[in-house]
């Protein structure tokens, strides 16, 4: 595979990082993850967005445009043959000496990962609720950084099964997300989903699902929630690029709609009708997936 960093597209088999970047040595870096359908990057825009707020909160001195990330992304896709793919655009602090630095980073590293992704059209997972808290963010909100420890633990916690999802806690109770995704659930026709302030990441296709609702008007909340709230809904699902909206047929023993989950069905149809379309949630307006 062909990928990029600062300027030149490489094959990753040549691909070098030096062991003084400070992404490396301290974690400081950020990444943002996300598709292509048929050559269009799905909320491309949102996900810039936020990877340039992340490396602010950084203290990295660099910002990536929409025009040069659609670009870098339309020749990577043409390098490698693709059109369906998993896109990673990663920045890291870059060199500098040993020991931590108060100064801005000016020379970061950007690199775009890709690769071929073909998943199932429709997805189910059931849920397992982690002994492992979700901790708190290490800035004022968390980011997609490289201090990914905690997802690590809760990760070997549940194992390699890809149909398992695990869900945190706050150290409070409350239900807070999943490893890799933000969780939703229905109750009594309305939507449910933990508030930004549990420390959650504020994900681009829970905010783009936030987004339907509110179009919609399907009724919805966010806020704090103790797991019996989330045991006592009808439908739950889970959100994230790659993924999509996925449908929760279990957590432990308590039983959901899963794929029959009639709200839950109507989001996934909206959602998979929009994908090849627009570039940011604010783009979308009722009636736009009648595009397909």
């Amino acid at each position: 595979m062909y990928l990029y960093v600062n300027g030149e597209y490489k094959k990753q088999d040549e691909l070098q990082i030096s062991p003084f970047d400070h992404g490396f040595l301290y974690g400081i870096g950020a990444f943002e993850t996300l598709r292509t359908y048929n050559g269009h990057p799905f909320l491309l825009y949102d996900h810039i967005d936020r990877l340039n707020a992340a490396v602010r909160e950084l203290g990295i001195d660099f910002s990536l445009s929409y025009s040069e990330a659609e670009q870098i992304i339309r020749r990577l896709l043409e390098l490698n043959h693709l059109n369906n793919a998993y896109i990673r655009i990663n920045v890291s602090a870059g060199v500098e000496e040993l020991g931590l630095s108060a100064a801005p980073y000016k020379n970061p590293v950007l690199i775009f990962f890709i690769k071929e992704l073909n998943l199932p059209e429709r997805l189910t997972k059931q849920g397992v609720i982690l002994s492992v808290r979700r901790n708190t963010p290490e800035g004022s909100f968390r980011i997609k950084s490289h201090h990914f420890l905690n997802n690590v633990l809760a990760k070997r916690e549940i194992g390699d099964h890809p149909k398992t999802e695990g869900i945190f806690l706050t150290h409070s109770g409350y239900v807070a997300e999943g490893i890799v995704s933000n969780i939703f659930w229905v109750k009594n026709n309305t939507v449910y989903t933990p508030a930004v302030s549990t420390g959650i990441l504020n994900g681009i296709t829970r905010q783009f699902v936030l987004t339907i609702l509110e179009k919609h008007r399907i009724p919805y909340e966010e806020g704090l929630y103790p797991l019996d709230h989330l045991l006592s809904a009808q439908e739950a699902f889970i959100t994230n690029s790659l993924q999509e909206i996925v449908p929760i047929t279990h957590i432990g023993q308590t039983a959901f709609a899963g794929e029959q989950g009639i709200l839950t069905n109507r989001l996934i149809t909206i959602y998979k009708k929009v994908r090849q379309h627009i570039l940011t949630r604010s783009e979308f307006e009722v009636g736009d997936e009648q595009w397909v």
